[in-house]
């Protein structure tokens, strides 16, 4: 199956999971896996959340920004990877002046 970003319209989420602004995402969604392409403008987070039934990976493209990864703190930046397993939780959060992007895979287990 082919995932045709450049033709989905880009939709505002605000506050996802009780972030700060918004989150910009493009997302195909079958059941309950997702594949989104997403962009977090400076300043803007996604919240701190914990995956109960799924599992999630984060493949960074453009920018930089912070991971809390189960209570930990990272920098992150394009060229990285985010992994958060099943019952573990984290946050994504644009502490940079320019925007972050990233595509992500949420997948059901």
């Amino acid at each position: 199956m082919i995932i045709e970003f450049d033709k989905m319209e880009e939709k505002a989420l605000p506050n996802f999971k009780g972030g700060e602004k918004q989150y910009d995402v493009k997302m195909f969604t079958e059941g309950n896996h997702k594949i989104m392409e997403g962009r977090l403008v400076p300043g803007a987070s996604i919240g701190l959340h914990t995956h109960e039934t799924d599992c999630e990976v984060i493949f960074l493209t453009e920018g930089n920004g912070k991971v809390v990864d189960d209570g930990k703190e990272y920098a992150v930046s394009a060229g990285m990877a985010l992994f958060c397993p099943k019952d573990h939780s984290h946050t994504l959060m644009n502490n940079s002046d320019a925007d972050l992007r990233f595509y992500a895979a949420v997948i059901s287990q």
